[in-house]
């Protein structure tokens, strides 16, 4: 189960960096990250943390733009805006977490919120 995101005034922990693997690497299917080539059980399970919780701290990061990105192009002051089901299409969501995503987003942009999720708000 993922841990949740800090709240507003906690601080954000910062993962170890996910580095870019050569394309040699990453077009072998067992290759990731280099972790087949630790032998070290205690060394795997450190830099196996340290990817997981990067991968989390990367994914919710995304999902806040995902938000904001949302909240824009619902905003009724545009002229070109999108309805909750066009976003929701265009994003592969249902018509209902695109609204939670637009709502979301809003809070993000006027400053609260961060670190919330929208399945559960």
């Amino acid at each position: 189960m993922a841990e949740p995101t800090p709240r507003r005034n906690e601080p954000r922990l910062r993962p170890a960096p996910l580095l870019f693997e050569p394309a040699q690497a990453a077009s072998d299917p067992e290759h990731f990250f280099d972790l087949e080539s630790i032998d070290d059980p205690r060394a795997l399970l450190a830099r196996a943390t340290e990817l997981t919780q990067a991968f989390r701290a990367a994914a919710d990061r995304a999902m806040e733009f995902q938000a904001v990105a949302a909240a824009q192009l619902a905003d009724p002051r545009r002229f070109d805006r999108l309805t909750a089901a066009d976003i929701a299409e265009r994003a592969e969501w249902t018509e209902d977490y695109a609204q939670k995503m637009v709502e979301f987003g809003r809070d993000l942009m006027r400053g609260g919120g961060e670190g919330q999720n929208p399945d559960v708000v």
